[in-house]
Formats: structure tokens, C-alpha cells, sequence
């Protein structure tokens, strides 16, 4: 009886605190809010999450926040803004808080209208590129086909082999003041988003695992194994399981997203360098040889992907790919051309298209839309200019000439001047969602992105999407590049969601499988990461040694030979800021694994980012004397151990991690010959002997096996000869010998190679050679036999197939 009446007053509580934590919230007036209806009150789906939220105390939300930031930041998600010129700037992502709930009856209607539209874009593309029966019979105007630099002629005739031109794409989504949704636009060349819409969830479901519990959050990983599926069925039965993702490279702005895709998916991922053509098939040039491939999801503007027909200046296509296409040994997803389906002035006939296609109208409606080469449009458009978004007809295709319009002004005066280059449309008002500003919920403006994919079933909508929130109250277009932010999508359902894996069926007898053969271009990034990484540890010490002498004494004749070895370094220790060489090392390491991060650690990416952090900022203080140079070098040792300790920790040791310890083999044994070679030489200043000693970082060890005593022979054989001290030149090449031992192509047993037999060679002079025969020739003829190791096997894994033997150069 006493417990009865307290459940009342916990209720009243629990409103009073709900009320409290939505009175700063303000519904704007026009646009339909997605959490409060139009009486102000919680909408019956958001109200789980939002009352959740509301009883969290401040704190506990914060850190909520900072979890999923620190995901993020350790996962090491990023996107590329373009500044003026020629300026990049990579960030960090930005995620917002909460999710956008969907309810999951209306999802459903709208996962129907979204399937439906995605079977007329793919009739319609099929029309385009087979007999263009819509522009012979007057319901498309020519103008719309041959004007479009999407329309890529050497494939005018691909749709007439009945394949889909289209298997994954998105639709950008608005949601208007009466509560519909509008699509703003369709996104057909190489839709961005599903990647960072797979961390979005990740990093939300670590913040609020149980929020999403209870709501029984539709999952993810379903829509993408459906999708992988399809591309394994395009792939031919018998084939060998190889998808490749062609990605622009490291520039594009959502490089981050083709990286992390390949390596969720267990895709290949290749730019157009890692092609080639042979007739008409496509292999992957490896280190283990051409391999054979026959499907591509692609992420590059097809404009780029074959400087032969299609761009002729591009440098990241494929030669022979159009050729390839047509011969139909490839299948690439989606199709080369696809991106004219992307051509706003499309979207002002697609009411008369789609009942020519499907017959019958499109359940989404598209935004108002009107083409300057229609007399009566562009009449409207000339009238109306002031109230309606005008924008180009068509894309902007790579080889298009002029600049491009981007003003509302300039496009105005184009109404005059070419009509049909210009079209326009009603300006969106869209739906606003709640967001976290500090730790008060606010209404952004949100725009949608969803994605589908096709398989011989048909067409699957990913159950949420890749939503974007605008960063001022009011806006008719959201932008990440423009400082948007993005948010979660969570489709609610009725039922648990059931728990969904990409591993495939538990196997009746278990096999552990090892990688696939290695892109060459990754190796040969690989090899120059250790190498790059080696090289600046190298710089670093030298400098370091340089400061610690400086600083006690009048610089003597060790230090310009010291002085000399940074300069070839790139290090100016008469500089202002000597660190800045140091920091043009570091960025060339951390630029190389940026080209690589579908195979690399994400800790050691993280750890380069924070000496490339340390770097800088060591470099915009106003004061740097030797002794704060010692302590940011010193700083920057540690930090680059645990570099190598992360990359021989976590990276798996097959092929690729061998060629990155071949480079820091390469590297290191160069490097310690040419430093004992620079400050020994012929006649050695005093002190050379302890700065060749602190260099290999062996005094203790030193001190351990000899007397205190320093004497050449003794500080010589155990920094060169010693085959037990890891910073030796002995130890790399022992280390090399084994590792290139283990490299595609090298059997045991077999008859050597010229590599394996050079190293084998270096091996054996060093291993019985004496202290007394190390001199100064000595050593500059290891060092010179290690740059030709490094000759050698450029020219056979990276410089063309394992089969052929080219001239390499030496990276120096």
C-alpha cells in the first residue's frame, strides 16, 4: 500500500525533468519538425530516445559524446574540405548527436516509393544508353542526350545487352512543410556516404547501446552482405573471389569512406594505376603477378576512368578500361555513363517518363523543376529567377571548357545567352531534427541521403541513411563542406533486430585463409612508409646529437660532419626552426600512409598524426633554444618506437608488412654505414666515437660488453658487424636476407635470383669481415650495395610484373 503512491510522484518527476530539458528547444515556424508535432508534443517515436536522453544527468551525456568522438578519432575517420586554390584540410568527422528516428511504418512506405523509384532510373538508363526510344518518340528532348558530357558515346549501345547500368545508388531526400518526403536529387556515378553512415551507427550504438536496444534499431550489415553477394554472383561461379573498389586515391574528399568499404567488404581497393588492360581483359598488376579481374565497384567519375576515350588528361584512369567494358569482360558497378542519370534537367520530364517506363506516376515526388530550353520554362525561369535555385542542366563533365557557373547572377545572364545550360528550381524547405549545441537540444534543418543496392531479387534499401544537419538554423541546402554535420538514421521496427555478420555461414571444418595477392602500388607504398619512417628517425637522432653537442661546446669538426649528414636530410640546423626539416620528413611518412589505410594500423596512423601535431606546434612557438630542440626530439623518439612497436604489433605479417621492413631494413643499414662512414672516416674528431655509439642507441650496451674504454675497433664491430645488436648494419641485413626470403616468387631451394643473391653476397662480406677491415670504403660500399638491393627489388615487385625486370630508381 505505501509503495503505490510513489509511482505517481516519479512520473511527475520524470515530466517535470523532460520539460525542463526541452525548454530551450524551439519549433520553426514553416518546416515540419521531426520530434514535436504540431501541438508541441513528443512524437510517439522519438519519445523513447528523447525521455532517455532526459534522464541522463549533463555529465554522463557528455561523456556519452565523448566516447563516440573518441571511436571516431581512434578509427581514424576523416574528410578531405577543399579551400581556395589549392588548399586541403583533413578533419576529424563530425558527428552529432541524436540520431534521426524514422518510424517503421512510415519507413516502410517509404523504403516502397524508393524501390520503385530506383527501377525507373534503372529503365530510364537503359533507354539512354540502348535505343533511346524516349527521344524518338518526343517524350525527352535530344538536347538532354547530346549536350550531356555524362553521355559517354564510346557506350552509346551499352544497355542494349539488358544488363542493369545501375546496382548501387542514393537519393537525397527532403521532407516538406506537410510531412512528405521530396527527393532533392539522385545520385548515380559513385554515391558517397554508406561508409561514414556505417561509422555514424558504429560510433552512436557505442554511446547509446541500449537506447538503440529498446528502440530495435534496424541493422546495417545485412544490406551490405546482400550487396557483396551480388558482386560475387557478377563475379561467375568458379571465379576467383576478387572484387575490386576503384578509388581516385588519397586527394578525393571521401577517401576515408573507399578505404574502409574495401576493408569491411573484403574488396580490393585500387586506383587506376593498378590496372592494366591486356586486349580486353583487366588484370591487377601485383607482386605476385597479373591477376585476373572481372568486377569493379567504381568511386571514380567516369569521365576519369580511361584517358584513351573518354579524358584524355587524366593520370588516375585506366588505359584500355572503355575497351574492356565493351568487350563485357568486366563488370563495373555502376556503369561507366551512369552519372547521366544525375542531370537535374532530367527531373523536369520524369513525370512523362515514368509513365512511359512503368507505367504509372512516381509515388516520391521530385522537387518542382524547369529547363531553360523549354520556351514556356524559360520564360518561368526568367520571371520567377529571383524566387527559384537556378543551377547548370547538366554536370560538369571533366572536359568541359570554360568555368563553371556557379553564381546565382552569372546564371541569370545565361537565360539569355544559352537557355538550355540552365535550370531551375523550388527552393526546399526542409524539415528540421533535433541536435545537440553544447547541451541544448536545437532545430537544424536535415537533409537525407539513402542508399539502395540490386541483386537478382531486385532492388534493397539500406533500412537508414546518411543524414546531414545543417550548422545555421535556417537553410535550403546542407553541406559538409559548408561546416554541416552528420547524424545517425535509426529505423525503428517492431521486432528484435536479429544480430548480423559478414563473416558467412559457420564452416563445417574451419580453414584459415591467408590475404590475396598484394597491389603492387600498396607495396611499393608500403616499402617507402618504412623507409620514410626509418629515414626521420634517423634525422631525428642526428639532430638530437647535434643540440645535446651545441649546447655544451663551440660546434668542432664532429659537429659540421653532423651538420652535413642533416643537410642531406633536408635538415638546416642553421635555420631558425631546424625542427621543420624533421616535419617535411614526418608528413612524407604520414602522406605515404595515407595512400594505405585500408592495410595499415589505425593506432600507428594516429600516432604519425600526433608527431606531425607535435612537429607543428614545436614550430609556431616563439622560443626554440637547444635544450627545448633536445626535448622535442627526444619527444619525437619516443613516439616514433611506438610507431614501430604498433606496426610490428598489430599489422599481420604477410606480404605487405615484409615490404615495409625491408624499406626499414633498407633504411636503417644505409643509414648507420653512411653515419660511421661521415664521422669516422679517414681521420675521426674527437668524440666520434661516443656520437657513433649514441646514434645506435648501444651505450648501455656497450658499456655492458666492453670496458669503459672506447676504441674503434670495439665501437665499429658492434655497430656494424655485431650480428645481435638490432641497431647494427649486420642485424638489417640478416633481417633483409630473411624477410626477402619470404617474398612472393622466392622458393627455397630454387636457384637464386639477382636480388637474393645480392643480399646473400652483402651477408656473407659482413658476417666475416673483421673490426680492422671497416673503413671508410668499406662502408661506403655497404651503403652503396644497400641502395642497389633497394634498385633490385623495385625493379621486380613495383616497377612492372615479378616476371619482368625493368631499371628502377632509387626514391632519393
Amino acid at each position: 500500500m505505501s509503495a503505490s503512491p510513489a509511482k505517481p510522484a516519479r512520473a511527475a518527476a520524470g515530466k517535470e525533468t523532460l520539460a525542463a530539458f526541452l525548454s530551450a528547444y524551439r519549433r520553426q515556424p514553416g518546416v515540419y519538425d521531426e520530434m514535436l508535432d504540431e501541438a508541441g508534443a513528443l512524437r510517439p517515436h522519438y519519445r523513447p530516445l528523447i525521455e532517455a536522453l532526459a534522464a541522463m544527468a549533463p555529465a554522463e551525456r557528455a561523456a556519452r559524446f565523448r566516447s563516440s568522438r573518441q571511436y571516431l578519432r581512434e578509427a581514424g575517420v576523416f574528410y578531405r574540405v577543399y579551400g581556395t586554390g589549392a588548399t586541403e584540410d583533413d578533419r576529424g568527422w563530425p558527428l552529432a548527436h541524436p540520431a534521426l528516428v524514422i518510424d517503421s511504418t512510415e519507413w516502410t512506405a517509404l523504403e516502397a516509393g524508393l524501390v520503385q523509384r530506383a527501377s525507373f532510373l534503372e529503365k530510364l538508363g537503359g533507354d539512354l544508353y540502348g535505343t533511346r526510344a524516349l527521344i524518338a518518340k518526343g517524350r525527352l528532348p535530344a538536347a538532354l542526350v547530346g549536350r550531356n558530357p555524362e553521355f559517354l558515346r564510346p557506350l552509346g549501345r551499352q544497355g542494349l545487352t539488358g544488363k542493369p547500368l545501375i546496382r548501387f545508388i542514393a537519393v537525397d531526400l527532403g521532407r516538406g512543410p506537410d510531412g512528405r518526403w521530396w527527393v532533392l536529387g539522385d545520385r548515380t556515378q559513385a554515391p558517397s556516404g554508406a561508409g561514414f553512415a556505417l561509422e555514424n551507427r558504429v560510433a552512436t550504438s557505442r554511446a547509446f547501446p541500449e537506447i538503440a536496444a529498446s528502440l530495435k534499431v534496424q541493422r546495417l550489415a545485412g544490406f551490405f552482405g546482400k550487396f557483396r553477394d551480388s558482386l560475387f554472383a557478377l563475379n561467375g561461379r568458379g571465379a576467383q573471389p576478387r572484387i575490386g573498389l576503384l578509388t581516385p586515391g588519397p586527394a578525393n574528399e571521401t577517401y576515408f569512406e573507399h578505404a574502409y568499404l574495401a576493408r569491411y567488404l573484403g574488396f580490393l581497393l585500387l586506383e587506376g594505376g593498378d590496372l592494366v588492360v591486356h586486349g580486353s581483359s583487366i588484370e591487377v598488376r601485383t607482386v605476385d603477378g597479373f591477376k585476373p579481374l572481372r568486377v569493379l565497384w567504381r568511386r571514380l567519375d567516369a569521365d576519369f576512368a580511361d584517358p584513351l576515350e573518354l579524358f584524355p588528361k587524366s593520370y588516375i584512369g585506366t588505359p584500355g578500361l572503355v575497351r574492356a567494358v565493351r568487350s563485357g569482360e568486366v563488370e563495373i558497378v555502376n556503369a561507366l555513363g551512369s552519372g547521366i542519370l544525375e542531370t537535374r534537367a532530367l527531373m523536369a520530364f520524369q513525370p512523362s517518363l515514368a509513365e512511359a517506363l512503368i507505367g504509372g506516376g512516381l509515388t516520391l515526388p521530385t522537387i518542382a523543376t524547369w529547363w531553360g530550353g523549354d520556351a514556356a520554362a524559360a520564360a518561368h525561369l526568367k520571371a520567377e529567377a529571383e524566387r527559384l535555385s537556378l543551377d547548370r542542366a547538366f554536370p560538369q563533365g571533366a572536359s568541359a571548357r570554360g568555368p563553371v557557373l556557379q553564381s546565382q547572377d552569372e546564371l541569370r545572364q545565361s537565360l539569355d545567352l544559352d537557355a538550355l545550360g540552365v535550370v531551375g528550381q523550388e527552393v526546399a524547405a526542409l524539415s528540421t531534427a533535433p541536435v545537440f549545441v553544447g547541451d541544448r537540444l536545437e532545430a537544424r534543418p536535415v537533409a537525407l541521403r539513402v542508399f539502395l543496392a540490386r541483386d537478382e531479387d531486385g532492388w534493397h534499401v539500406m533500412p537508414g541513411g546518411f543524414a546531414r544537419v545543417a550548422d545555421a538554423t535556417r537553410a535550403t541546402a546542407v553541406s559538409m563542406q559548408a561546416g554541416g554535420r552528420s547524424i545517425d538514421v535509426w529505423v525503428s521496427s517492431e521486432t528484435e533486430a536479429k544480430p548480423v555478420t559478414l563473416l558467412g555461414p559457420p564452416q563445417a571444418r574451419f580453414m584459415r585463409r591467408v590475404p590475396g595477392a598484394l597491389p603492387a602500388r600498396a607495396a611499393d607504398n608500403l616499402y617507402w612508409l618504412g623507409r620514410y619512417a626509418e629515414r626521420a628517425e634517423v634525422a631525428t637522432r642526428l639532430l638530437r646529437l647535434y643540440a645535446a653537442r651545441a649546447s655544451l661546446a663551440r660546434p668542432g669538426l664532429l659537429e659540421t660532419e653532423v651538420k652535413t649528414l642533416l643537410a642531406t636530410l633536408g635538415v638546416d640546423v642553421a635555420a631558425p626552426k631546424p625542427a621543420a626539416g624533421l616535419l617535411t620528413l614526418v608528413k612524407g611518412a604520414f602522406d605515404i600512409a595515407s595512400r594505405i589505410r585500408d592495410r595499415f594500423s589505425p593506432d600507428g596512423w594516429r600516432v604519425l598524426g600526433e608527431i606531425v601535431e607535435l612537429l607543428s606546434e614545436s614550430l609556431a612557438s616563439e622560443a626554440e633554444d637547444d635544450a627545448d630542440l633536445s626535448d622535442v626530439t627526444s619527444a619525437v623518439l619516443t613516439r616514433l618506437a611506438g610507431f614501430t612497436g604498433l606496426v610490428r604489433e598489430n599489422m599481420y605479417q604477410f606480404a605487405g608488412w615484409r615490404f615495409l621492413a625491408c624499406g626499414r631494413s633498407i633504411e636503417r643499414g644505409r643509414a648507420t654505414a653512411g653515419v660511421a662512414s661521415r664521422i669516422l672516416g679517414t681521420d675521426a674528431p674527437e668524440g666520434a666515437l661516443e656520437a657513433l655509439l649514441e646514434f645506435v642507441d648501444s651505450r648501455v650496451t656497450y658499456r655492458r660488453r666492453y670496458s669503459v674504454t672506447l676504441s674503434p675497433q670495439t665501437v665499429l664491430d658492434l655497430s656494424v658487424l655485431d650480428p645481435l645488436n638490432p641497431r647494427s648494419v649486420a642485424f638489417q641485413v640478416n633481417t633483409l636476407k630473411e624477410t626477402i626470403g619470404q617474398l612472393p616468387g622466392v622458393q627455397p631451394g630454387a636457384s637464386l635470383d639477382q636480388l637474393s643473391r645480392r643480399v646473400a653476397r652483402l651477408q656473407v662480406r659482413l658476417a666475416t669481415a673483421g673490426p680492422v677491415e671497416v673503413d671508410q670504403a668499406f662502408l661506403d660500399r655497404i651503403a652503396g650495395d644497400l641502395g642497389e638491393i633497394s634498385d633490385l627489388l623495385t625493379q621486380r615487385y613495383f616497377a612492372a610484373g615479378p616476371d619482368t625486370a625493368v631499371s628502377g630508381l632509387d626514391h632519393e
